[in-house]
């Protein structure tokens, strides 16, 4: 029994010894990074880093290691930048060398590089263009996305008015609200709010966000290449984007079934016409993967974080009784009480637009965004950033 014991001591000592060796060389490979905290062999920083504050974690790593500096989230190295000007330097000065996606391995499993939000490189400056100008020039019909906003307002005010002052939580108003001008641009159409296929989408939708926020997914995200061969609740993400990947798609199919390759209706409908023009090119990215999970990108960039803005900004102006006076006759002075608002309207309206201006800096729903990569060898402000390299922004 004995001998077994120091041999099992021993092999520790051994796996112990490499792991850390393994660890120096990664570390010394990777040049000149920016200084942060010493990594643990296969847990990284996780002590100074919890999962559940992390970006209150960043913040105190901020004051005592500078605005660039490196952490290891489990095996995974990032480059944290924080603060307007370490953020202006990578993402305008040198745009082209962080202009790489960084991999969401919760939900990588999923989109494989597809779709305009994870996409990267030629894929990606081709779905960005296209997403951009048909949103731009609404090339979809003849109502501008200012008009069906307008419209569903409207819808909302009715709902509202059906509460008789009395209590009530605004989460879903708002969230069936923004949902339906997206729908409105990409399927063409509204639904009721009592729908049972809408109510399913924002469900769905609401859960995987509720998903990816947890634990177990940022520890998927840490240490994917072990966690996706094992069962658990870090799984139930990838299911819930698939049952809303196959939504989409089904009204993708409705919408090949009828298109008018002259009359595009919605979003889709305009990206169905690009396949059709750039069929015989081979190095088209217009496909029905790219649109599927494009279409997807849309509602998840829309739906929860417009609606959980609006959602803080009652409750700030519930807060701040009056500050939400000021804005209150600002509107009757501007608007009134018998037309409906206008973008046109801003221009007269300063108080009203600082103050919406003020609630999106104070909410600051996604305060780290997207993670970028660096997509060659990087030299900023004088640290190396190897190839492919995880950047986070705050």
């Amino acid at each position: 029994m004995e001998l077994a014991g120091a041999v099992t001591i021993f092999l520790a000592i051994c796996i112990s010894c490499l792991a850390l060796a393994s660890a120096w060389r990664r570390m010394h490979k990777a040049g000149k990074l920016p200084p942060g905290p010493t990594p643990l062999p296969f847990i990284g920083n996780l002590l100074q880093v919890r999962t559940d504050e992390t970006f209150k974690s960043f913040m105190e790593l901020k004051e005592k290691y500078g605005p660039v500096f490196t952490v290891y989230l489990g095996p995974r190295r990032v480059v944290v930048l924080c603060g307007h000007e370490a953020v202006k330097e990578a993402l305008v000065d040198q745009a082209e060398e962080f202009s790489g996606r960084g991999e969401l391995a919760s939900i990588e499993r999923n989109f494989n590089g597809f779709g305009v939000a994870l996409a990267n490189g030629e894929r990606w400056k081709q779905l960005r263009r296209f997403s951009l100008t048909t949103l731009r020039n609404f090339g979809m019909g003849k109502r501008s996305i200012e008009e069906r906003i307008q419209e569903e307002a409207q819808y909302l005010l009715e709902e509202l008015r059906k509460t008789k002052a009395q209590p009530f939580d605004p989460t879903f108003y708002l969230s069936r609200t923004v949902s339906n001008v997206i729908s409105s641009v990409v399927f063409g159409s509204r639904f009721d709010y009592e729908d049972k296929q809408f109510l399913a989408l924002l469900r769905m939708i609401n859960e995987s966000f509720i998903e990816m926020s947890t634990p177990w997914a940022q520890l998927y995200d840490m240490y994917s290449c072990i966690m996706q061969y094992l069962p658990g609740r870090h799984n139930r993400v990838y299911y819930l984007i698939e049952d809303l990947k196959d939504f989409i798609a089904e009204r993708v199919r409705a919408n090949q079934a009828t298109l008018d390759l002259n009359s595009p209706r919605d979003f889709i409908d305009c990206f169905l016409i690009q396949m059709e023009k750039e069929r015989k090119n081979p190095n088209s990215e217009f496909n029905l993967k790219n649109l599927v999970l494009t279409t997807l990108n849309l509602f998840f960039a829309g739906t929860e974080t417009v609606s959980s803005t609006l959602r803080y900004g009652f409750l700030f102006l519930m807060r701040y009784p009056k500050v939400q006076e000021k804005v209150h006759q600002e509107i009757d002075q501007v608007i009134g009480r018998n037309r409906i608002p206008a973008s046109e309207d801003r221009m007269s309206m300063p108080y009203t637009d600082a103050v919406i201006h003020e609630i999106q800096r104070l909410t600051d729903i996604v305060p780290m965004g997207v993670p970028h990569t660096v997509i060659r060898d990087t030299q900023f402000r004088g640290y190396t950033l190897p190839k492919a390299s995880t950047t986070h922004r705050l």
